[in-house]
C-alpha cells in the first residue's frame, strides 16, 4: 500500500518521477547506497520527529547527522525521533521506506541545506527496495518543504 501511495502521489505533483524498485534492500543508507550505485551522502535519508504535540519530517543527506542545537533553534525546542511503531502510522511507510511523498496524513516536511551538496539525491519511495532520483530542489518543490539547517556537517575520512 505504502509503495502506491508514493505512486499515486507522484503522478499527480511530477508524473515523469519513475520510481525505482530494486531486488536488493535500500533499507538502510549503506544498502541504499549500495543498491543505488551512490555515495551514501547522496541518499536523502527522512527522519520522522516529535516537538509537543507537533509531528514533521526532515529530509537530510544520507551521512548527515542532527545537530540537536541547530534543530532546537530552528524547531523552537528539543526535538524527538519517533518511535518504531509510530513512524509507520504516522507516516504510512515502512522505516526503510519512510520519505516525503505518498504520506498517510499531511506532515510539514523540511529539507535539510545538507542536500544541496549533490545535483541528485535517492530517497526512499514507500518500501525498503523502492527510490526516486530527485534533484534537492524539486524534492522540496513537490513536498512544499521548508529548507532549514540542522545537521552536523558529515565526518569526511581524511
Amino acid at each position: 500500500m505504502s509503495l502506491e501511495s508514493v505512486r499515486t502521489h507522484l503522478s499527480a505533483v511530477a508524473p515523469d518521477l519513475e520510481v525505482i524498485v530494486t531486488d536488493d534492500s535500500s533499507a538502510t543508507v549503506d544498502l541504499a547506497a549500495k543498491a543505488h550505485g551512490v555515495t551514501p551522502g547522496q541518499i536523502a535519508k527522512t527522519l520522522s520527529f516529535q516537538l509537543k504535540d507537533r509531528i514533521f519530517l526532515v529530509v537530510a543527506r544520507g551521512d548527515a547527522r542532527l545537530d540537536n542545537k541547530k534543530a532546537k533553534a530552528a524547531f523552537g525546542g528539543k526535538v524527538k525521533m519517533l518511535g518504531l511503531d509510530e513512524v509507520e502510522r504516522l507516516t504510512g511507510h515502512p522505516v526503510g521506506g519512510v520519505c516525503p511523498f505518498g504520506l498517510a496524513q499531511p506532515l510539514p516536511v523540511y529539507c535539510d541545506v545538507s542536500l544541496k551538496d549533490f545535483d541528485i539525491v535517492i530517497p526512499a519511495a514507500g518500501a525498503t527496495n523502492a527510490a526516486v532520483r530527485i534533484s534537492p530542489l524539486r524534492l522540496a518543490e513537490i513536498t512544499a518543504a521548508e529548507w532549514v539547517d540542522v545537521c552536523q556537517p558529515p565526518v569526511t575520512a581524511d
